[in-house]
């Protein structure tokens, strides 16, 4: 058993190579490992420019069965990045994107979308921090406006807030404040009545999503077996 064990390794070995391929179609180039005819291991996958000629670095990171698989670095263009965590040719996992318009995402991916939690930063400093699904806001989240000196705490449902809480934050201090603060809540029991309504959307809604990034995750791990 021994001697097949090393036999085997031998010839996993040979097969597993470092090389360069280009393609006739498109003048792509990919020069990193290979494994069974397939780009496996560590490699850099370029275009060229279609004016200049120039060959463009696209994706640099992991490979598996000819995808992109584990951490790497993509470049959709010079403005738009995203690094981090690759499933099968997708972004899934942890992983950060810098987008054209200078806003940046942090965090949760799968199925190539925000899904779980995660951070996006918009360019006027602004930002939200809570549950995405699918791309969208979706979940238990805070949005805030820097340059308004205010807060929203509260329940968002396909990108649309549904329910929560408006309050000032860090008026003082910003660009452009409200004219007035916000007014006292004169309700008798404001917090029982929003517990009330965020149970409405969030018994259905967040609970199927932190059971599909579960369920999701423990799928992925098995496969990888």
């Amino acid at each position: 058993m021994g001697w097949k064990r090393a036999e085997e390794r031998t010839e996993e070995h040979r097969l597993c190579r470092k090389g360069t391929q280009k393609w006739k179609s498109n003048g792509a180039i990919y020069d990193g490992d290979w494994q069974y005819g397939k780009r496996n291991g560590f490699g850099t996958y370029s275009l060229p420019d279609p004016v200049s000629g120039e060959y463009r670095k696209v994706y640099s990171g992991e490979w598996k069965n000819g995808k992109r698989h584990g951490l790497g670095i993509n470049f959709y263009s010079d403005d738009d990045v995203y690094e981090g965590h690759w499933y099968s040719g997708k972004r899934d996992g942890w992983g950060r994107m810098y987008y054209v318009d200078c806003s940046t995402y942090e965090g949760e991916w799968s199925n190539d979308l925000p899904n779980g939690q995660g951070m996006l930063r918009l360019a006027n400093e602004n930002r939200y921090e809570g549950v995405w699904k699918n791309g969208k806001k979706h979940g238990s989240g805070k949005f805030f406006f820097f340059e308004k000196g205010q807060l929203y705490d509260g329940v968002w449902i396909d990108d649309v807030p549904k329910c929560g809480k408006l309050i000032d934050f860090g008026r003082e201090n910003a660009i452009h404040p409200t004219l007035y603060p916000m007014p006292q809540i004169k309700l008798r029991n404001p917090a029982a009545v929003l517990k009330e309504a965020r149970s409405k959307f969030l018994d259905n809604n967040e609970e199927d999503t932190s059971q599909h990034f579960i369920s999701s995750t423990i799928s992925r791990q098995w496969s990888d077996l």
